[in-house]
């Protein structure tokens, strides 16, 4: 007779769930202040909010997302402590484009069968980039679901909660023409692309050093999100006047500019002013895949456009410690970015 539970013979083990929050208890601890009233476990995460009383009227921002099929590639390379990060950072981003910094993340792990080291890494990840951003890992759920997930696959997501002063929002409604646009660069694809990188990659060796990229396949295409918080932060110190941000993730440099754009304004983003991470130029030599198609998939290099007074651009690039580029400009014209080789 098995000595197996019923639920586990049917593919879900309790105790496997248990040893994970075990093990990630104490990186998530890490990443917690006083604000944060609940341990890890709790039915519901509680954090004091006390600290916003001294905003004039604090907005609170939120955004949940995923790492997409970049998990795959995590799983190809048995590699799990960085898409914890990734998913950590691009939720920071999302809410950071509208002024808001993080107050509290929580995750949602999936998988068809767990295993509990796995898992415990991938938190880890996540707890090591909220750490790093100040914000407290308040909780998530860790989930077995056999029959929804394949075998050896892994779903993450996460949700973020932020908060900005109403007067202090960014919304792109002060963007006008000639302003400048600053471009932050990325490590690589960061979180979108993954299903057409990986189609196209697939014939290589992800593994061993590849000479066009100078490090692994696999290697480049899990580069860690970047967060932007810091620079963001140093923009702010420095007295900045930043009227757009815009994170560019699913849709490329195509798409996510010109959801901040005021009618009646696109922009020109120049080509070749900013250096390009060689895993692009290998993907679309080896896809064959024209400059249009590439620009509306994929980040080409710029993480975050920041739009600034075009008289503020010195200003502003000393404050980034010269990791940033002049990359365009708005201009009047149809909502839309038109991208150029300068």
């Amino acid at each position: 007779m098995s000595n197996k539970s019923a639920y586990a013979q049917a593919g879900v083990d309790i105790a496997a769930g248990q040893q994970a929050t075990d093990l990630m208890k104490t990186a998530v601890h890490a990443t917690f202040g006083p604000e944060v009233l609940s341990g890890v476990g709790s039915f519901g995460g509680l954090y004091a909010i006390s600290k916003l009383q001294a905003m004039d009227e604090p907005v609170l921002v939120a955004s949940t997302d995923g790492v997409g099929t970049k998990t795959m590639v995590a799983a190809q390379m048995q590699r799990w402590d960085s898409i914890g990060q990734d998913i950590v950072n691009h939720c920071i981003n999302d809410i950071l484009v509208q002024g808001a910094v993080p107050l509290f993340f929580m995750d949602y792990v999936a998988s068809s069968r767990l295993n509990p080291q796995q898992i415990a890494t991938v938190v880890g990840g996540a707890a090591q980039a909220c750490q790093a951003a100040g914000c407290a890992l308040l909780g998530g759920e860790t989930a077995e679901m056999p029959g929804v997930y394949q075998p050896g696959e892994l779903d993450l997501v996460g949700t973020i909660v932020g908060v900005v002063e109403r007067g202090k929002l960014i919304d792109g409604s002060r963007i006008q023409a000639g302003d400048a646009i600053l471009g932050l660069p990325s490590a690589g694809l960061h979180t979108n692309g993954y299903t057409l990188a990986r189609a196209i990659l697939s014939n290589l060796d992800w593994h061993e050093p590849n000479a066009e990229l100078g490090q692994p396949v696999g290697a480049a295409l899990l580069a860690v999100h970047k967060s932007y918080l810091q620079e963001v932060q140093a923009l702010w110190a420095a007295g900045v006047d930043i009227r757009g941000l815009a994170h560019i993730t699913g849709g490329g440099l195509v798409d996510n500019p010109p959801r901040i754009f005021p009618d009646g304004l696109g922009a020109v983003l120049r080509r070749g002013n900013w250096p390009q991470p060689p895993i692009f130029g290998l993907m679309q030599r080896l896809g064959n895949i024209d400059d249009a198609e590439m620009c509306h998939v994929f980040n080409m290099g710029l993480g975050m456009l920041v739009i600034i007074p075009a008289a503020q651009v010195a200003l502003a690039q000393q404050a980034l410690s010269g990791a940033s580029y002049l990359v365009g400009e708005m201009v009047v014209g149809e909502t839309a970015v038109t991208i150029i080789h300068s």
